[in-house]
């Protein structure tokens, strides 16, 4: 190849590169991250929003939605409804893009107070003991009362913490088991995750074997 070719060909190479992509925009469901203030809980926290994003068409065509989120700083000093107003400047985003819209663009949320409580454990039992047997008292639970930390709405609704049922299916004398505890709603925390149950069973009494009484002799 001559040098005139080659420098027509490096010309050509050049005016290509040194081209602008043309723009592209796509929408991202975006992940939102509520910041409430601390001793505050977010009732009904907004999971996503639609972000229509704009870029260089290989900008965008690199675009990752789990690298798209928002961030809010929720400013509330008492319980009840509050509204928030986002912003381009919520969206985390990689280098290269811009927010043309986000969609809503107002959170209505709703703040509780966070508390903490301690309730009883509630072990359901379910099944049939071997034939012959039956449950000889109540169920130890350890621990026997679980901390739960939530909001004030949902907490004060409680008045125990229920475990996975423990089936007595065939168990004819004492046994232990554990369980997973069951949260009653996902704000919910639960200082502890499983129980420790120990079931105390009853035997049948053995059936005294009765002589027989002789007649009498005629």
């Amino acid at each position: 190849m001559t040098a005139v070719g080659l420098a027509v060909l490096l010309g050509l190479w050049v005016t290509v590169e040194r081209r602008p992509e043309r723009p592209a925009e796509n929408i991202v469901d975006a992940t939102v991250a509520d910041n409430p203030p601390p001793g505050m809980v977010i009732l009904d926290p907004q999971g996503t929003v639609r972000v229509r994003l704009r870029g260089s068409e290989r900008a965008i065509r690199r675009v990752n939605p789990f690298q798209i989120d928002v961030q809010v700083v929720v400013r509330a000093d008492r319980e009840g409804p509050l509204e928030v107003q986002l912003s381009p400047e919520d969206v985390m985003m990689p280098e290269g893009l811009e927010v043309v819209s986000i969609e809503p663009t107002v959170l209505r949320l709703h703040v509780d107070q966070e508390v903490r409580r301690l309730l009883p454990v509630d072990v359901p039992l379910v099944g049939e003991p071997a034939a012959g047997s039956q449950l000889a008292g109540r169920p130890r639970v350890t621990p026997p009362e679980v901390l739960v930390i939530g909001p004030r709405k949902v907490v004060s609704a409680l008045s125990s913490v229920r475990a996975n049922p423990i089936s007595l299916d065939g168990h004819a004398f004492d046994f232990q088991e554990s369980t997973l505890l069951v949260s009653a709603d996902p704000l919910l925390q639960l200082q502890t995750q499983v129980v420790s149950v120990t079931i105390p069973m009853q035997q049948p009494r053995p059936v005294a074997e009765t002589t027989p009484t002789p007649r009498p002799r005629g």
